[in-house]
């Protein structure tokens, strides 16, 4: 499990939950920080829109559809919600180096405020 590995977890909330594609960012002795992927973004508002970084290597990264990383909030995985020990993907160094820019920028205007 490196940085910009894709998997599938099992992400759960509330009562209820969903096996998605997450992007791990990093990984620990028993967990990884990861940022979920979604391919819903028409019906987001502005402001949700706004965290949204969209992977153009979708194919590549192992992804069936046009698909979003979602920065707005990590998300600490323990190992046990990942369904397989390989990675469906990873983002491709285009998108690696663009979403490093995404997150500098989305930092930058944070800290302006």
């Amino acid at each position: 499990m490196k940085p910009f590995d894709i998997f599938i977890a099992y992400i759960q909330w509330q009562n209820q939950g969903k096996s998605r594609p997450v992007l791990v960012l990093s990984q620990h002795h028993d967990s990884a920080v990861v940022y979920r992927i979604t391919s819903k973004y028409e019906n987001k508002s502005e402001r949700i829109k706004a965290c949204y970084f969209k992977i153009n290597d979708w194919e590549y990264a192992g992804l069936d559809k046009p698909s979003y990383i979602d920065t707005f909030d990590k998300n600490r995985l323990p190992k046990s919600c990942f369904q397989s020990g390989k990675p469906i993907g990873r983002l491709s160094a285009r998108d690696c180096r663009e979403l490093t820019e995404f997150l500098l920028e989305k930092m930058q205007i944070l800290t302006n405020q």
